[in-house]
């Protein structure tokens, strides 16, 4: 009898979980661009647990861009909103009579926002006065960065090839630079001709492109940049509209380490310190004994979660997700930060087994997560002294960040703070609702394998929530 009523239960449970809501049936099962396609949906009272909406919350489904938020959550638990990261000068060799015979290293620790277009590169004049300080008026080795603390996987492997070298999809390095993005400046002529590469801003010394971007009568921007880090050599594809002029095409930097080197070595010889050799650039670690001369701090952690979760910065997320790492061993890789991510939330009763989980930032086409983890998740931050850092890194319906057109003159305006997720088929959104009595609902919306363009998919999820919303507030 015991096992009949608990088989009676769970069957009432499976029911309740997996029925078809009259929302979802109405709106998103009735609309030939969603009516196929994969959804998982949970809606939950943060303060109560009453379940608002369900449909199939444990499906694992990819989360795009949505997954920063299990990236941005377990990157404040573990280093806290505070944190900044380190980027040193260290030298090898010894000073003597004011000339340095060795090398000086810029050692990264994954801070991604060092030289971004926020903060300029005015830091470099800092690290002169550094090097002033340390009584070096002449380096007869040379400036090397040094990227040892990420492995050398700085592009993920399990990201589509087509993405790489385009300023999206950027390789991840210990050292990041200017978003490790350049500008490939072109010249739009005719329609039918091939459009000429002028320069790159900023200038990569050696840099080269395979050119194939044609002008078109099209209006929209359908160049591609594709290539690998560490290699100078970009190919281009696609077309720009014709007779524009200058047009300026985003593409990843190949080595923003080397890079930086070669600025600070120029911003040295301009401040009358003579460096005798070029910059360089290590990937592996080196045990030759180094002295620290200068400790320069990121953002605090709680601000690049902001810029990461309000403009969705890929890179940003990788580096922080790659970060995670260094709490198994040294350099930092992938594998270990999945590992580092999986323990964390396992031993806060968060289940990730049925979640797959192969990058920071959800550029993978194997991610996939339910939405029934991501309101977990999100109903824990809740609780977490980083909440605040946390929820004040969503954007907010019809106001902010990529949040901004989403659900704008209608009743949840200004309501509604979540991440959102789009890629070829996929629109998602999760995060919090907050309703005119107080109340807070938690929710996750996952929609894959949608057909047409996402943008179409927008008003549908936003008429079902509307709907919801409606029917419970």
């Amino acid at each position: 009898m015991k096992r009949v009523l608990t088989a009676i239960v769970m069957l009432l449970v499976c029911r309740c979980m997996y029925a078809q809501p009259e929302a979802v049936q109405n709106i998103l099962l009735s609309h030939p661009q969603t009516k196929y396609a994969n959804i998982g949906i949970y809606i939950r009272n943060t303060r109560t647990g009453e379940v608002i909406e369900s449909y199939r919350p444990r499906n694992s489904i990819p989360p795009a861009s949505v997954i920063k938020l299990l990236t941005t959550a377990t990157a404040l638990e573990i280093f806290g909103s505070g944190y900044r990261y380190p980027t040193t000068l260290e030298y090898s060799g010894y000073v003597q009579d004011s000339t340095l015979h060795g090398d000086l290293y810029i050692v990264g620790h994954g801070d991604p926002m060092l030289g971004c277009l926020k903060q300029g590169q005015g830091f470099l004049a800092s690290w002169v006065k550094a090097v002033r300080n340390a009584g070096i008026k002449r380096i007869d080795g040379r400036i090397v960065a040094d990227m040892s603390f990420f492995d050398g996987d700085a592009l993920n492997p399990a990201w589509l090839w087509e993405d790489a070298g385009n300023y999206y999809a950027p390789g991840v390095f210990a050292l990041s630079y200017m978003d490790n993005t350049m500008n490939i400046l072109l010249r739009s002529s005719e329609p039918g001709s091939v459009a000429e590469v002028l320069r790159t801003v900023p200038e990569v010394p050696g840099m080269t492109f395979d050119n194939h971007i044609r002008c078109t009568k099209t209006e929209e921007d359908g160049a591609y940049v594709s290539g690998a880090p560490y290699h100078l050599h970009r190919h281009l594809t696609g077309s720009v509209p014709s007779n524009r002029g200058d047009f300026g095409v985003k593409g990843d930097l190949p080595n923003p380490g080397l890079l930086l080197a070669q600025h600070f070595t120029k911003s040295l010889r301009q401040a009358g310190i003579a460096v005798n050799n070029d910059a360089d650039y290590i990937s592996e670690a080196m045990l030759l004994p180094r002295h620290n001369i200068y400790t320069h701090l990121s953002d605090s952690l709680g601000a690049i979660v902001g810029q990461t979760n309000m403009h969705s910065v890929n890179l940003y997320a990788e580096s922080m997700f790659r970060s995670f790492g260094q709490r198994i061993s040294l350099p930092c890789t992938i594998r270990n930060a999945e590992l580092v991510m999986r323990g964390f939330w396992r031993n806060r009763g968060i289940d990730l087994t049925s979640a797959t989980v192969k990058d920071g930032c959800g550029l993978a086409p194997q991610d996939a997560v339910s939405a029934e983890a991501f309101v977990s998740l999100l109903e824990y931050m809740t609780h977490s002294q980083e909440y605040p850092a946390f929820y004040a890194s969503l954007p907010v319906s019809g106001k902010s960040g990529t949040l901004r057109g989403f659900l704008d003159g209608t009743p949840l305006e200004g309501r509604v703070h979540a991440k959102s997720g789009t890629i070829a088929g996929t629109k998602n959104y999760a995060g919090y609702i907050e309703l005119p009595d107080g109340q807070q609902w938690t929710f996750a919306i996952l929609i894959n394998s949608a057909t047409g363009k996402m943008r179409n998919v927008q008003p549908v999820i936003e008429k079902y929530l509307l709907d919801v919303y409606r029917r419970n507030k």
